[in-house]
Protein backbone atom coordinates (compact mmCIF):
# COMPACT_ATOMS: atom_id res chain seq x y z
CA UNK A 1 0.00 0.00 0.00
CA UNK A 2 1.43 3.37 -0.98
CA UNK A 3 -0.75 5.58 1.26
CA UNK A 4 0.65 6.39 4.69
CA UNK A 5 -0.65 8.49 7.57
CA UNK A 6 1.86 11.31 8.06
CA UNK A 7 0.00 13.00 10.94
CA UNK A 8 -3.15 12.60 12.95
CA UNK A 9 -4.54 14.30 16.04
CA UNK A 10 -7.70 14.75 18.05
CA UNK A 11 -8.59 18.43 18.04
CA UNK A 12 -11.64 18.73 20.28
CA UNK A 13 -13.35 15.69 21.80
CA UNK A 14 -13.58 13.00 19.12
CA UNK A 15 -12.85 15.37 16.21
CA UNK A 16 -9.90 13.83 14.41
CA UNK A 17 -7.76 15.36 11.67
CA UNK A 18 -5.76 12.87 9.62
CA UNK A 19 -3.23 13.71 6.92
CA UNK A 20 -2.18 11.00 4.48
CA UNK A 21 0.33 10.85 1.64
CA UNK A 22 0.04 8.66 -1.45
CA UNK A 23 3.55 7.87 -2.68
CA UNK A 24 2.38 6.79 -6.13
CA UNK A 25 0.44 9.93 -6.98
CA UNK A 26 2.25 12.34 -4.65
CA UNK A 27 -1.10 13.58 -3.34
CA UNK A 28 -1.64 14.63 0.26
CA UNK A 29 -5.15 14.29 1.72
CA UNK A 30 -6.41 16.15 4.76
CA UNK A 31 -9.40 14.49 6.39
CA UNK A 32 -11.31 16.89 8.61
CA UNK A 33 -14.12 15.99 11.01
CA UNK A 34 -17.45 15.27 9.34
CA UNK A 35 -19.24 17.77 11.56
CA UNK A 36 -18.31 21.28 12.69
CA UNK A 37 -15.94 21.42 15.65
CA UNK A 38 -17.60 23.53 18.34
CA UNK A 39 -15.45 25.62 20.66
CA UNK A 40 -15.66 28.87 22.57
CA UNK A 41 -13.93 32.09 21.61
CA UNK A 42 -11.67 31.63 24.65
CA UNK A 43 -10.60 28.14 23.47
CA UNK A 44 -10.19 29.05 19.78
CA UNK A 45 -6.43 29.74 20.14
CA UNK A 46 -5.92 26.28 21.67
CA UNK A 47 -7.88 24.60 18.87
CA UNK A 48 -6.03 26.59 16.21
CA UNK A 49 -2.67 25.65 17.75
CA UNK A 50 -3.62 21.95 17.68
CA UNK A 51 -4.57 22.20 14.00
CA UNK A 52 -1.31 24.00 13.19
CA UNK A 53 0.67 21.38 15.15
CA UNK A 54 -0.77 18.48 13.15
CA UNK A 55 -0.07 20.33 9.89
CA UNK A 56 3.51 21.04 11.00
CA UNK A 57 3.98 17.37 11.93
CA UNK A 58 2.79 16.34 8.46
CA UNK A 59 5.15 18.78 6.77
CA UNK A 60 8.10 17.48 8.80
CA UNK A 61 7.26 13.83 8.10
CA UNK A 62 6.79 14.49 4.39
CA UNK A 63 10.24 16.12 4.35
CA UNK A 64 11.70 13.02 5.99
CA UNK A 65 9.97 10.77 3.47
CA UNK A 66 11.31 12.84 0.56
CA UNK A 67 14.85 12.81 1.91
CA UNK A 68 14.78 9.07 2.54
CA UNK A 69 15.08 9.38 6.33
CA UNK A 70 11.95 7.24 6.82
Amino acid sequence: MSTVVVASARIVGDDLITITHDAESGLVSIRWPRQPTPTTSDRLPVVANKVMAVLAEAIAKLGQLRSGEL
